[in-house]
């Protein structure tokens, strides 16, 4: 049987030129092709709307094509709950139907939003590098549209005469990445000039080559800094360019239980301060319940 692959479609102008290309190229590639929607169940009607794109995805020939509802969380804020809630139902979902890949219609605009969302929280350079064409386990999520600006996928649907649905979410200035849509770029661009969106694009990239980089150097660091028992030397540790030795305690901080996700700059800089400028401080607290102490030498990051 040929392999399948699906297209997260919220039925806007991007995901459904997203579904209309994989539709019209999957008998040429020789793959199926079908589609999940997920209702986030965050506004009145919103399961009408996923029945809608449902049948706007079969009359694209995509099958399978279901919508998933999703209870949305508040941990993190809503956009990132609801991103945790869609990201776990398509991993269900490609799981359940033995999907090779997910495609997702993120644009060369939503990369340009999300650069400047990592410089604003100053995360360092692997939030510069935005998001990856190919990311997720196994590489199960394709971003084929990171090279396509947002309005390009809209024509797309218009020549088409695909009927899109505008969620109201994106223009409302509640949230931060609609405010940076509709406020934070026009502004940049009025400064600047036209371009800002493809210079932004074009810093993801070389962000992503440098952070992948550097990430590689500090793999090869740790296994020369751990001790017998698995504790890192704060002496080898020095020795390190602060930008390696910052990936390796961040490392050592994930695997000891610290949620990647609510691991920022501020904590790696104070556990960084336990090797480079100690003065008999205590212990560091960091999310997930992790602690981070210098005990003798060594730096030990666990839990509790």
């Amino acid at each position: 049987m040929a392999p399948l692959v699906l297209v997260a479609c919220s039925g806007g102008a991007d995901s459904m030129a997203l579904a209309s290309a994989l539709a019209f190229e999957a008998p040429r590639l020789g793959v199926r092709a079908g589609g999940i929607t997920v209702d986030h169940g965050l506004q009145p009607g919103s399961d009408l709307r996923a029945a809608e794109v449902v049948q706007r995805m079969r009359e694209l020939g995509l099958d399978p094509a279901e919508s998933v509802a999703v209870t949305v969380g508040r941990e993190g804020g809503p956009e990132a709950a609801a991103r945790d809630a869609r990201y776990a139902a398509l991993d269900a979902a490609a799981e359940r139907h033995g999907a090779r890949a997910v495609l997702l219609g993120h644009t060369r605009d939503d990369q340009a939003e999300t650069v400047l969302l990592g410089l604003a929280r100053g995360s360092g350079i692997r939030s510069l590098s935005g998001m990856a064409a190919v990311s997720g386990a196994g590489g199960r999520y394709r971003r084929p549209f990171l090279q396509l600006d947002r309005q390009t996928a809209r024509k797309a649907c218009m020549v088409q005469s695909l009927p899109v649905w505008d969620d109201p979410h994106n223009t409302d200035p509640s949230y931060t990445r609609s405010r940076l849509r509709h406020e934070g770029l026009p502004a940049l661009e009025k400064a600047l000039g036209k371009g800002v969106v493809e210079a932004l694009a074009r810093t993801a990239q070389l962000s992503r080559d440098d952070a992948d980089a550097l990430d590689a150097w500090a793999s090869r660091a740790e296994a020369g800094v751990r001790d017998a028992d698995g504790g890192l030397e704060c002496a080898g540790l020095h020795a390190l360019p602060p930008a390696v030795r910052r990936r390796v305690l961040r490392r050592a901080a994930i695997e000891a239980g610290a949620p990647a996700g609510s691991l920022f700059a501020r904590h790696i800089e104070e556990v960084d301060r336990l090797i480079t400028g100690w003065r008999g401080q205590g212990a560091i607290n960091l999310p997930g319940k992790v602690v981070a102490r210098r005990q003798g030498g060594r730096l030990v990051i666990r839990q509790g």
